[in-house]
């Protein structure tokens, strides 16, 4: 099926105006809280500046996801995350299509702590809102996964893309054995979010500048519950297993307008 309103001149007009609403929206929102979180973070104590930090954040992105549903014909359908608020501590794997992966699932799921590259962690824009909520940085290993641990300890939901990156060749990339290690060093169990775009909007080869196709529609589910892994080798192998049996490629854009027709917004 065809949306009739693609290549349209005023449709694509408003596609052009979405893409610049709704980029610009997060830029202004990390502006303005930029000199805060500079601030505070040298200030406050670990247990004031951390769920300061995280709330602000998720605040933050829901606020943003109400933008992207008003102003800019996205469509959520995020109910599943609901579940996770009252799950105790669990490492949330999921599959990375896009540059709003992380935005989606912190903006839902209270007290998640994030698995974040480190040149985003020295990002100007983001890196003080990161460094206040005390997400992860990747580039240290060891240190890397004993924060995980940490973070796990006292309860929180740890956030990891097991790609490493955003999905080259969809569904899913080669998943990398952090996660399992994670778990197992943790003893919590991992629970899969398999993320659906409608296109493969700001996915590794989407160039900012470059137009989404609207409207963009974006499912999160809920997948499998895995036991802390013993082989953690053999548990990145199945990790991969699962999204591929459970994921499909985004759709082509002349048929996109028709995927997920019974989503629900972020709200």
């Amino acid at each position: 099926m065809t949306d009739s309103r693609v290549g349209k001149p005023l449709w694509v007009a408003y596609e052009r105006l979405a893409m610049a609403l709704g980029l610009g929206a997060l830029a202004l929102a990390c502006l303005i809280w930029l000199p805060f979180a500079m601030l505070l973070h040298p200030l406050l104590p670990r247990r004031l500046g951390q769920p300061l930090g995280r709330f602000v954040a998720r605040a933050g992105f829901r606020g943003y996801l109400g933008v992207l549903t008003v102003l800019c014909a996205c469509r959520f359908d995020l109910d599943e995350l609901d579940q996770l608020r009252e799950a105790g501590p669990l490492v949330l794997v999921a599959n990375h299509p896009s540059l709003l992966d992380a935005v989606l699932v912190l903006a839902r799921v209270p007290d998640t702590v994030c698995v974040m590259k480190a040149d985003l962690m020295d990002n100007l824009l983001f890196g003080a809102a990161a460094r206040l909520a005390r997400f992860i940085r990747n580039d240290a290993p060891l240190a890397m996964i004993l924060d995980a641990g940490e973070e796990l300890g006292r309860g929180a939901r740890l956030l990891i893309f097991p790609e490493g990156s955003r999905t080259t060749a969809f569904p899913v990339d080669r998943c990398l054995p952090t996660a399992g290690l994670i778990a197992r060093r943790s003893q919590v169990p991992v629970q899969t979010l398999l993320i659906e775009f409608s296109t493969p909007y700001l996915g590794k080869h989407w160039p900012l500048s470059r137009r989404p196709a609207l409207p963009l529609r974006c499912r999160i589910r809920l997948g499998r519950r895995f036991n802390p892994p013993q082989d953690v080798a053999a548990f990145a192998a199945e990790l991969e297993s699962h999204f591929r049996a459970e994921l499909r490629p985004p759709l082509p854009t002349t048929v996109a307008s028709s995927a997920f027709p019974r989503a629900r917004n972020a709200h």
